[in-house]
């Protein structure tokens, strides 16, 4: 069986990337796809589910992992919480010829490049500041002052996209689901996955 692919896929708040990911997870033609689970040390907001959305563990647990060198990155962020993606829970999908999509901003994908040279990356852009504006109002759940905070956050997070290996503008949204669809296909059809995937074949095919 040949491994899963890692991909990291980064996005200013409202750019659509939640909702991508989600469609993506729906198709029911594609192949194992998942999305990293998360540590974090902060408290579950109402629906959250322990497993689902995070695995939540106080801060001597996250610590004690930090120490055992269990996280693939981490960062405490302000509020003084943790967040982290485990590595042994990673290592285990990928193995399992799953692929798996590390919801993560630019300094976690830095973090996580120096240590997986073979992940690739993929940031969704908006079609226009004022797109994304109108999508973060759109949604109805933040005042003013947090919309003009993430308006703010997301120049800075839109400076970094040439870090990334693809870039998806989502204007239209069922063009970028296809957008993402073909890279992921197109990261499977790569020679040594192919090799991986029908070392039987390939076997057969070049048998004296």
């Amino acid at each position: 069986m040949a491994q899963g692919n890692l991909y990291i896929i980064s996005a200013p708040s409202g750019a659509g990337k939640s909702s991508l990911i989600n469609a993506l997870l729906k198709e029911k033609n594609m192949h194992s796809m998942m999305v990293s689970v998360s540590h974090t040390t902060r408290n579950p907001r109402p629906g959250e589910v322990d497993g689902v959305h995070y695995h939540f563990v106080s801060v001597e647990e996250f610590e004690a992992l930090i120490e055992k060198g269990a996280f693939l990155e981490y960062a405490k962020v302000f509020g003084g919480n943790y967040y982290g993606t485990s590595l042994p829970a990673i290592e285990k999908n990928l193995a399992e010829g799953i692929d798996v999509f590390l919801d993560i901003d630019w300094q976690g994908a830095r973090q996580i490049r120096e240590k997986v040279p073979s992940v690739q990356s993929i940031f969704i852009l908006p079609p226009s500041v004022g797109e994304l504006e109108n999508r973060l109002r759109g949604r109805g759940q933040d005042s003013e002052e947090v919309i003009a905070d993430r308006m703010t956050k997301a120049v800075d997070e839109i400076s970094h996209y040439n870090e990334y290996d693809y870039v998806i503008v989502n204007a239209d949204f069922d063009v970028a689901l296809q957008d993402l669809k073909t890279i992921l296909q197109a990261e499977r059809l790569r020679c040594g996955y192919q090799q991986k995937q029908n070392a039987q074949l390939l076997d057969q095919l070049l048998a004296k």
